[in-house]
């Protein structure tokens, strides 16, 4: 009698709100934690970090000029699809993710609440960023938080899709476009987090997400002049030194956090608005206050 072979699934990239394959024809086949082969997915290449970077400078002006509030609207969505998605999310991580279902299943519930936290901040830190200043003179002076533009996000290898949520919401909320290279360890949370994307309401391009060698992308995206920013963390020292020469050559933010295992579930670290704060442009308005 015949056995039958399981049909490996082959996830792709997320880019401008599509699934293409990478244009390099390169894939990883990614093993349980047994060993047994469990699927495939797509290696990025140069070529796809730039059409992920085109799609989220093409869609960046809409996102930050839709309301505040509606971008919160939009992030909560995210995490209403995310939450449906528990159980699938669930037998990814716990299949490649060291710690079994008890962890995979905490880390999926902190994402889904680290999604619900910013999309409540959206229509908030303005207000506590933003302030009146005191002048001398018949004037009135605001300093208002704009969004910096596109932002470049390296996901943590360990939980990672909490580690990848708690990088790409903050920039987000902000009214910022992202392109993001998840955990080249343990890709299928990106992969999977693709078709959250793709089932909710955010506009195509606002959120692109490759899974590739971290070490390949990493210089890339330093020194792509067209990234405003960059948000990373797990970084070793050669990644972060590169990371920082490419902010030094033109000028790009840089915030590379040093987050590791159970610090990502600390809400006092993870929940401030000043992690919103390092992908704003800050803007001063002055107004007459009186015709005199």
């Amino acid at each position: 009698m015949s056995q039958r072979l399981k049909v490996l699934k082959t996830w792709k990239l997320y880019l401008n709100g599509e699934f293409p394959r990478t244009e390099s024809g390169r894939s990883q086949l990614i093993k349980d934690r047994s060993g047994k082969p469990m699927a495939q997915v797509c290696l990025a290449s140069r070529k796809d970090l730039r059409n992920g970077v085109s799609a989220a400078r093409k869609a960046s002006l809409d996102w930050e000029k839709r309301t505040p509030f509606n971008r919160g609207q939009i992030i909560y969505r995210l995490a209403e699809m995310l939450e449906g998605k528990t159980n699938e999310f669930v037998e990814l991580l716990a299949a490649t993710v060291p710690g079994g279902e008890r962890r995979a299943r905490k880390e999926v519930g902190a994402a889904c609440d680290r999604l619900v936290h910013y999309a409540g901040w959206a229509d908030k830190f303005i207000q506590v960023l933003g302030n009146a200043n005191p002048v001398a003179g018949p004037f009135y002076n605001f300093t208002i938080p704009e969004a910096t533009g596109v932002v470049g996000v390296v996901a943590p290898e360990e939980e990672p899709l909490l580690g990848l949520i708690s990088l790409i919401a903050p920039p987000l909320c902000a009214g910022n476009t992202l392109v993001a290279i998840g955990s080249s360890q343990h890709p299928l949370a990106t992969s999977l987090f693709g078709e959250v994307c793709a089932t909710s309401d955010v506009p195509a391009g606002v959120v692109n997400l490759l899974t590739a060698n971290r070490d390949e992308l990493i210089p890339v995206l330093a020194s792509y002049r067209d990234v405003n920013a960059i948000h990373a963390a797990g970084c070793n020292l050669d990644q972060k030194t590169t990371l920082e020469n490419g902010a030094a050559e033109n000028l790009k933010r840089v915030k590379v956090r040093s987050l590791t295992g159970k610090e990502w579930y600390d809400s006092a670290l993870c929940h401030s608005p000043y992690w919103i704060e390092s992908f704003l442009e800050m803007k001063t308005i002055w107004h007459p206050s009186s015709a005199g």
